[in-house]
């Protein structure tokens, strides 16, 4: 099913609602003028508010599935219907809101 294709300034959240950021988008597609995140883009998580906890917060996300049939740099691109997951907690990372002019497979 098509899913809007993630980029840099797309809303993705932590379960924990923790600001998740992409540390390595790819500049040479841009989407809504912003470059598009990949499979390979690791993301940053900041203020994840799994703090009280004996367990440690999110720290980093990565995106385990995305697009099967879209690529950039021979990369499949992250959409906001993929799996992802976040470190050490092992949670989703959220697709909050992205652009919706393209969609991917």
């Amino acid at each position: 099913m098509p899913a809007p294709v993630l980029h840099l300034g797309a809303t993705v959240l932590c379960s924990h609602a923790g600001q998740a950021t992409p540390l390595s988008p790819v500049p040479r597609v841009l989407l809504s003028g912003q470059p598009a995140v990949t499979l390979a883009s690791p993301y940053a998580v900041a203020g994840c508010a799994l703090t009280g906890s004996p367990n440690p917060p999110c720290a980093t996300g990565q995106w385990l599935a995305g697009a099967v049939r879209v690529m950039a740099m021979g990369v499949p691109l992250a959409t906001m219907a993929g799996q992802s997951t976040c470190v050490p907690t092992g949670t989703p990372m959220l697709p909050v809101a992205a652009q919706t002019r393209v969609l991917a497979t």
